[in-house]
């Protein structure tokens, strides 16, 4: 049997005896399961839902409409990019979810990318997400939770930065120590949080309602014809901003096809999970926007440092609290979501050989990729200490959609080069085209409009991967000292290698 140890590889011989390079403890987990280990199959069509939809619906919501506002200009102009949103969303996660059919693998943008176009490019995607895209949506999601879970004890003022990163620290080891544990825990927290964050969002909704039936003046001043679309902003850099802003509230529509492999009859729920969460997030949306400008103004929504909190106060008086307390336990549902699934891209990447091999092994008891889990979680709390929410967003948006482009350039080679590949599901071509025309705006349209120096650091970042690449990748260079370390930590944290689940 080969074992990945570091990047390195040493053969075990039948009998699974013990050598120098090998630990007790895989050998006897070799002994009890002769076919290795696997991740199951664990989700099923109420599980994806809740992955898609309670990733989706996290932090962005409770605090994206504002700078959405702020950006655009005007309020019609921000429902339109709401709805836009969720637009890009449904077809960017049908035209995934064949790719999840043709390619029924796990790690979503990475296998994609390593099957259609190669090692070198998925290397940098795999780069890219695990070490900018991920932590860095961690760190935004962490950061949303804690300044909303401490806005009630700071009314007046924003509170510190210093208590907010701490917390959001602590929020994100909670998080991660849950995706460690157990599986079905994990899941279960996500269906739980989706029901609350579902019930949250109704709330919000009504209480638009409520407050139109007593007095319609604010939404009529802020949806009438004539102001709707007042002040509009339309320069390639403030739609691309206010994109960003809207679909960082989306993001997630691409998690379940980071966990394909753990999804029971992929063929036939991956597409009705995704139909059904993106149809449910893109009304809740827009419905929740709207309630907003029920009781606010433009200038208040967009002054507003948590525009739930401030809705809240206005509608719900002395129990407007409540709305920061659901607002946090919302995102913090989301967060659990995206370390379930981003896990996974770092767990694949390790087992394709693209990372050490450390990351590609799981529990032995617990089957959870807890390396990958661990490892995410030191680069996310690294990625918290300088960073603010939007510059955040702003910066994920672009290394991401970057990528995304790739991957959905590689769905159209695929339908044009290999009509003959199985596929149990099939959507129009003219969806991954406009989703790949929306990908290309949303990267160039900044640069070009208002270039900034630090979208020159960020692809310099990516590039700079090359650096890995070539020796550890390419030539397969394996230091001793990452081979102790691999054996080292295996005996620590009791994993062993994982196969694919096909």
């Amino acid at each position: 049997m080969l074992l990945s140890l570091g990047v390195c590889s040493v053969r075990v011989n039948n009998s699974y005896s013990a050598s120098a390079l090998c630990s007790p403890i895989f050998v006897a987990m070799v002994d009890k399961n002769p076919e290795g280990l696997k991740m199951k199959r664990q989700i099923g069509l109420i599980g994806g839902v809740a992955l898609v939809s309670g990733t989706m619906i996290g932090s962005g919501i409770f605090m994206s409409p504002q700078f959405v506002l702020a950006y655009v200009g005007s309020p019609g102009a921000s429902l339109v990019i709401w709805v836009l949103s969720g637009v890009v969303a449904m077809f960017g996660a049908l035209s995934y979810t064949e790719l999840g059919t043709v390619i029924s693998e796990s790690g979503g943008d990475f296998i994609y990318i390593l099957r259609i176009y190669g090692s070198g490019p998925a290397f940098f995607a795999a780069f890219t997400f695990v070490l900018v895209v991920r932590p860095l949506t961690i760190s935004a999601m962490g950061i949303s939770i804690a300044e909303y879970g401490v806005a009630p004890l700071y009314t007046g003022c924003p509170p510190p930065q210093l208590l907010v990163k701490c917390a959001a620290a602590a929020i994100i080891l909670v998080a991660a120590s849950i995706n460690i544990l157990n599986v079905r825990i994990a899941l279960r927290i996500q269906v739980v949080f989706l029901v609350a964050k579902v019930g949250t969002l109704t709330l919000i909704v009504i209480g638009g309602i409520v407050e139109v039936t007593q007095s319609s003046t604010v939404i009529v001043d802020n949806l009438k014809v004539e102001n709707a679309f007042k002040g509009t902003q339309y320069s390639l850099s403030t739609l691309g901003m206010a994109f960003y802003q809207g679909l960082w509230s989306y993001a997630g529509w691409y998690n379940l096809n980071n966990v394909i492999e753990e999804l029971k009859r992929p063929e036939v729920n991956l597409p009705r999970a995704v139909v059904i969460a993106i149809s449910l997030v893109t009304g809740l949306y827009l419905l929740v926007n709207v309630s907003y400008l029920t009781v606010m103004t433009p200038r208040e929504l967009m002054s507003s440092n948590a525009v739930a909190v401030t809705w809240g106060n206005k509608v719900l008086g002395s129990w407007g609290w409540i709305m920061s307390v659901a607002a946090a336990l919302s995102a913090f549902g989301s967060l659990n979501g995206t370390f379930f699934s981003g896990g996974r891209v770092c767990f694949v990447a390790a087992r394709e050989g693209h990372m050490p091999g450390i990351l590609a092994m799981a529990h032995v008891k617990r089957l959870t990729p807890s390396p990958a889990l661990i490892f995410t979680t030191i680069i996310s709390l690294v990625v918290l200490i300088p960073g603010d929410f939007q510059s955040i967003v702003n910066f994920f948006s672009f290394t991401a959609w970057f990528f995304y482009a790739i991957t959905l350039s590689g769905l159209l080679y695929l339908k044009i080069k290999k009509p003959e590949l199985p596929r149990p599901y099939r959507v129009p071509i003219i969806l991954p085209i406009l989703v790949l025309i929306a990908a290309i705006f949303l990267v160039l349209a900044p640069i070009i409009d208002d270039p900034q120096i630090e979208y020159l650091y960020v692809t310099l970042f990516i590039f700079s991967g090359i650096i890995v690449y070539i020796p550890f990748i390419h030539y397969k260079l394996c230091p001793g000292l990452l081979t102790r370390l691999t054996m080292f930590l295996q005996l620590f944290l009791e994993v062993a290698p994982a196969e694919k689940n096909l």
